[in-house]
């Protein structure tokens, strides 16, 4: 039996230690963030987190507010049970208004002593801590803030636990030599009793004995959280908007007006029930956070071991810039010793040839004894050379200089360049974000993204692209909402050089996300800004402009590569300016494609030239193109053609257009309202519905629709569908539809574009076609991993 007792006070003591070990791993939750001890009286931020009281109140009066009134500590004498009887009054007078006054004052915000028009007074901003944020705490101040009695709660178990049987709290009524240790403690009468003392203070059948009793404490609590701004009102709603506790009053207010306010207690069940669910997460992937921390301590550790060997290179590099610095030292030591010795020589040599001159010696002496030589021929030979040599000292003693200067003023040393990059030395970094260029970044028949580093960037050896598909419509992944599949792995193109790069082998009508980073001997820097590019709805048609059909040399030029075309008016346009006042005339030049499509859908894009007259675009059959731009009446007159269709009926067959044009022109494109097969055939009946734009139809139901401009896009793509007999002309650069017509494709049907005035036209170039020139390769000798790597 003894035995058994003693297992179940062990396992009860186990029990004990493990709930303390528990909490006390928790004590890191329950400091303050501004004084990092335990809180006591926390009040809560509008940004949700706790403080201290008096440590909010000391924050603030170091800001420069004036100090708040703040109520009395709890073992303050204005509070301590033992100043006061349990039958004294415990709250203080309410000296609230009416409710009327109340209700007005909460909706109308005026109130008896306050004018309209007075400016309110500065907010008061609170720095906290754990955001690092001013929060705004109101007109009130801190008295706006409620008190976190939910914490409170869990500091007083905490310490409870932690402290068990360590510090008694002492019963506040028990006399002095007889006080015992207090059982209960009362949250109505705010003190601390032993089981004697609160029987006899809270007899049975009278309204004291309704209290509640709660566990001992010295930092009693409100039993209920009450509003701010309204006493004694409970706190009976929460605004899911403002993420504020509501009184009926307070909802009231013009402020939350339309808000979703909620009763208290649904609230509490719905973020309850939040909490437990996810905590319960957390407890089932205990395996997981156990991996991660081990993760996290082998990083720990390699990062001491790479912190180490970083140290070392330091410590190397720093010794190899002494020894470099010494090694500079000893060669110009040596340039200056030399030049010492050179001048020393040419100097010591100047005064060997003074001290000649001297009297009774050198070369005074030799020209007295020359002067002795009484043959005349035998002088002559002998004095020319010294002859020579006094003029030339007698110059010299005339004329004195130095031969060699003595000061060494141009042997300074001026260091502070370098002492500049000294100071300026620090660790490599990585290169910073590239910056996408979307002028030149496009979708076509690959992908071409274009990039560069910004300026204060360091250098990047090579560069990292990574793409990955974004399946769905656009609209799934347009605007920043993210696809069902978004998560997946995204596909890399390492070490490319240059700052572009092509992506080839996509799918047709899906969106690509792409990124870009560069890389040095630091690492792999910053992502780049994320592109989305779709890709044309069907295969690119690569296609070069005709030039030896319908051609006018005198209005129209192709350019290099047959891919450009510029429209300029010629005499014909100038002679048919005379008739400018009798008549309209226009003249028109039709290019097309040197191929034409017989089956499957193509898409291809091209660049009207903003300052254009008018330009159309779109695609028709050969033949019938040649037959309407040729003919001599419709040269003549394109109102006046007597096969328009106007006076035969045709609009209302169901005839399909050999042709579907879109006219733009002035920046500006015009977009004919309605959709199908009416639209292509208004504009394939005569050529005056090509220059103005397929308006003119009327049908038997209502009035035609009216067309509408935009503006003119940077591309313009244009996709057909032969077997349907549908052209889609789009906006290239986001894919969007712009208008839908349909042509006939009965024969082959070929890209062709019509210019009325002056203006230009640039075929999309294949991004296949481009020649990205890449830099040459750098060799790098990285010291850590010594190679010997040739030039």
């Amino acid at each position: 039996m003894a035995e058994a007792e003693l297992q179940t006070f062990t396992s009860i003591m186990d029990a004990l230690v493990r709930i303390s070990s528990n909490m006390k791993s928790m004590e890191q939750e329950l400091h303050c963030p501004v004084c990092d001890e335990m809180v006591k009286q926390p009040i809560l931020l509008p940004c949700q987190h706790s403080v201290c009281l008096l440590c909010a109140a000391e924050v603030l009066v170091q800001r420069g507010y004036p100090p708040p009134d703040l109520p009395p500590e709890p073992n303050s004498p204005a509070s301590s049970p033992s100043t006061r009887s349990p039958r004294q009054a415990r709250r203080p007078t309410p000296r609230t208004p009416d409710r009327i006054e109340r209700v007005l004052r909460t909706v109308c915000g005026t109130y008896p002593g306050r004018r309209r028009k007075d400016t309110a007074p500065p907010p008061m901003l609170f720095p906290c801590p754990s955001c690092q944020q001013n929060v705004e705490l109101g007109d009130k101040g801190l008295t706006e803030c409620l008190r976190n009695l939910t914490l409170e709660r869990i500091v007083e178990r905490y310490r409870h636990t932690v402290s068990l049987g360590s510090v008694a709290i002492m019963c506040g009524f028990c006399k002095p030599p007889q006080s015992l240790d207090a059982t209960k403690g009362c949250a109505d009468c705010r003190s601390n009793f032993c089981n004697e003392c609160f029987k006899l203070y809270h007899p049975w059948g009278t309204p004291r004995a309704q209290h509640e009793h709660i566990l001992p404490t010295n930092n009693f609590r409100p039993k209920v959280l009450t509003c701010t701004e309204h006493e004694q009102e409970r706190l009976l709603w929460y605004c899911r908007n403002c993420q504020n506790l509501l009184c009926p009053l307070c909802k009231l207010r013009r402020v939350h007006h339309g808000h979703k306010v909620l009763p208290i207690a649904q609230a509490y069940q719905n973020l309850k029930d939040k909490i437990i669910k996810e905590i319960n997460y957390i407890l089932a992937n205990q395996d997981t956070v156990q991996n991660q921390i081990s993760q996290l301590e082998s990083v720990i550790t390699q990062m001491e071991v790479n912190s180490a060997v970083a140290q070392e290179q330091l410590t190397q590099c720093i010794r190899e810039l002494g020894a470099a610095l010494a090694e500079r030292q000893g060669a110009l030591a040596l340039a200056l010793e030399g030049a010492r010795n050179r001048r020393l020589e040419t100097l010591s040599a100047q005064i060997s040839e003074k001290t000649g001159l001297l009297e009774h010696a050198g070369l005074m002496a030799y020209t007295q004894e020359l002067l002795k030589e009484a043959d005349p021929p035998c002088f002559v030979q002998a004095a020319r050379v010294t002859h020579n040599r006094l003029v030339k000292s007698i110059e010299n003693l005339q004329c004195f200089s130095l031969s060699a200067d003595s000061s060494f003023r141009h042997f300074q040393l001026d260091t502070s360049k370098e002492l500049k990059l000294i100071s300026s030395l620090e660790f490599i970094h990585a290169p910073l974000a590239p910056v996408i260029d979307t002028q030149k970044t496009l979708a076509y028949d690959q992908l071409f993204l274009c990039w560069r580093l910004p300026q204060d960037s360091t250098a990047a050896w090579h560069f990292s692209v990574e793409f990955q598909r974004r399946s769905g419509a656009t609209g799934a992944t347009w605007g920043g909402t993210r696809s069902p599949d978004a998560a997946m792995s995204w596909q890399r193109l390492d070490e490319v050089g240059g700052t572009s790069a092509v992506i080839d082998r996509l799918e047709m009508d899906s969106v690509y996300v792409l990124r870009v980073r560069g890389c040095n001997k630091a690492g792999f820097g910053e992502y780049s800004e994320e592109v989305y590019l779709h890709t044309p709805p069907a295969p690119v048609l690569g296609f070069s402009l005709d030039s030896r059909w319908g051609l006018h040399a005198d209005r129209l030029a192709l350019g290099r590569g047959q891919t450009y075309a510029r429209s300029v008016p010629g005499l014909s346009l100038l002679q048919a300016a005379d008739r400018t006042l009798t008549s309209c005339h226009l003249t028109s030049d039709l290019l097309v494609a040197d191929l034409a499509v017989t089956q499957g859908r193509h898409y291809w894009a091209c660049s009207v030239e903003p300052g254009s007259y008018l330009v159309k675009v779109g695609v028709g059959q050969e033949a019938k193109l040649q037959e309407w731009f040729h003919l001599p009446q419709d040269m003549a007159s394109p109102r006046c053609d007597p096969d328009s269709g106007h006076d035969s009926g045709a609009e209302d067959g169901q005839d399909l257009s050999p042709f579907c044009f879109l006219t733009m022109g002035m920046g500006k494109i015009l977009l004919p309202q309605g959709h199908g097969q009416s639209q292509g055939q208004g504009q394939s009946q005569s050529q005056s519905q090509i220059q103005g734009g397929a308006n003119s139809q009327h049908n038997s139901h209502g009035n035609p629709p009216k067309p509408h401009t935009a503006p003119l896009p940077p591309r313009l793509g244009v996709c057909l569908d032969f077997e349907k007999g549908c052209v889609t002309f789009y906006d290239a650069h986001s894919l969007r539809v712009l208008w839908e017509g349909h042509v006939d494709c009965s024969a082959p049907v070929c890209p062709a574009f019509c210019f009325i005035g002056g203006g230009a036209l640039q075929l999309q170039d294949l991004v296949a076609n481009r020649s990205i020139e890449e830099p040459p390769p750098r060799r790098v000798t990285i010291q850590s991993r010594p190679t010997n790597l040739g030039k």
